[in-house]
């Protein structure tokens, strides 16, 4: 009865056509890429919102019913932080997909927040700038969805996260009034750094409604090498070194041995699956500098008993490189009925010592993995396929995701570095943030949302 009465409040702020209440509509939106067999959630109803004002009367509505009211870019994180878990509202954003403005003069772009993040890179390089942020799924996920997790990517070792790219953000409050949390300016020292609230809150503390972000240059030129390595640790001796020459690749991304012959047998490019892991490393800036780049590294992963190169020698064979390295998942997907992926990071010393221990738990296990990451920043990605109706399966890889969490924090690590917690990682979230860190997490919830309308119970 409750929900009825708010459906019908928002058939008349919106228009029917921005309303799914049916039951096969609103099943489409009860799951996201966490393809968990338990991560569903029935929304109530699903709205789609044009303008600010609208977003503002959804959420005065949803504070009405005391409705939880979740934000939907997407759907592409693999935690659950845009799963309905307790039914209310969906919240879906891809109606608000306008590029608002680029200014070229001050290197800004100002957006909606159902900007495709491919699509803002495009338009912006066009112009001959850049926007370093680059998720896996580039090619669907939103900027809003981006905020939400403090999305990174590849180039994060050189360039940074979603976080070093946002100066300003319209935020329509738990209560309906709209926040801006920084200026139209590279610099802002002026009050409280409210930004870096949201950034990352996965929707619990207020809803982006328009981002303005930070370009730079884009870079004259790049260039791919793909080193083979027979050794986990040389890897990373191999990255430790190429930094001691003073050169900062764009990405320095990893494969292990079965990434490389599963991605290769989905999408044969001329992997070295005989290998047992590869580094992808781009490297970019002035075209006077690439060839000097690639000479030294080449030179240093020499040293670094790198058993094969590889070079892309032109744009296309740069862009069938990083196909590969970003198909890895849906390859994984064809080994069985399911796939899982997750995002932990260690220091980057440690990284050898967290691939070959979750070799070791996954076989434990009797799990296939594939792991790829980004060796830069220490982060890694191990895909799982299972069949989740393999009950047995399925419990081990319970068991088995545990100990990787407690062997990444025995690593000096921590359980994300850019998928977020949502759901999926909230009850070990206590392992790496303490008691009294998160009770302030609580409280600022508190202030910002009363009613615990927005994304009720994610994150902890």
């Amino acid at each position: 009865m409750l929900m009825n009465k708010a459906i019908s409040d928002l058939q008349k702020a919106l228009t029917p056509d921005n309303i799914l209440s049916k039951l096969e509509e609103r099943y489409a939106y009860s799951q996201d890429a966490s393809n968990i067999p338990e991560y569903v959630g029935l929304p109530d109803v699903v709205v789609f919102v044009e303008t600010i004002n609208q977003i503002q009367q959804v959420v005065k509505i949803a504070n009405k019913y005391k409705l939880p009211l979740i934000c939907r870019g997407a759907g592409t994180n693999t935690v659950g932080a845009c799963i309905a878990e307790h039914g209310g509202i969906v919240l879906n954003f891809s109606k608000m997909n306008k590029i608002l403005e680029i200014n070229r003069e001050n290197m800004t772009a100002r957006v909606q927040p159902g900007v495709i993040v491919g699509v803002l890179q495009n338009e912006v390089e066009k112009l001959g700038l850049f926007y370093p942020p680059d998720p896996s799924n580039l090619a669907v996920s939103t900027i809003g969805g981006s905020i939400a997790q403090n999305s990174a990517g590849a180039r994060t070792f050189k360039y940074g996260t979603t976080k070093d790219y946002i100066i300003d953000l319209l935020v329509v409050t738990a209560n309906g009034e709209i926040l801006r949390t920084g200026s139209n300016t590279i610099k802002n020292a002026t009050g409280y750094n409210l930004g870096s609230l949201f950034i990352g809150s996965e929707g619990t503390l207020g809803i982006v409604a328009e981002a303005t972000l930070k370009l730079v240059i884009k870079p004259q030129a790049s260039k791919v090498i793909m080193a083979y390595f027979d050794e986990l640790t040389d890897t990373t001796n191999a990255v430790t070194s190429i930094l001691e020459q003073q050169i900062a690749p764009a990405t320095i991304d990893f494969m292990d041995q079965n990434a490389l012959i599963t991605v290769e047998k989905y999408n044969p490019i001329g992997l070295l699956t005989d290998k047992k892991a590869a580094l992808i490393i781009e490297i970019d800036g002035l075209k006077s500098s690439i060839e000097e780049q690639k000479e030294t590294i080449t030179k240093v992963l020499r040293h670094s008993n790198a058993s094969a190169i590889q070079y892309s020698l032109t744009d296309e064979e740069t862009q069938k490189i990083w196909q590969a390295r970003r198909s890895s998942m849906a390859a994984c997907a064809r080994l069985k009925p399911n796939i899982t992926t997750d995002d932990v990071v260690v220091p980057r010393e440690n990284l050898p010592r967290l691939v070959e221990g979750i070799q070791e738990i996954c076989s434990k296990y009797k799990l296939t993995v594939c792991m790829v990451g980004h060796v830069g920043d220490g982060s890694l990605h191990p895909q799982i396929p299972l069949d989740f109706n393999d009950k047995e399966e399925y419990k081990n890889y319970k068991l088995a995701k545990s100990e990787i969490y407690d062997l990444t924090i025995k690593l000096g690590g921590t359980l994300s570095g850019e998928h977020g917690v949502g759901r999926e990682k909230r009850e070990h979230i206590s392992k790496v943030i303490n008691t009294t860190a998160l009770n302030y997490m609580r409280e600022i919830k508190k202030i910002f949302d009363p009613n615990n309308i927005l994304n009720p119970y994610k994150i902890f």
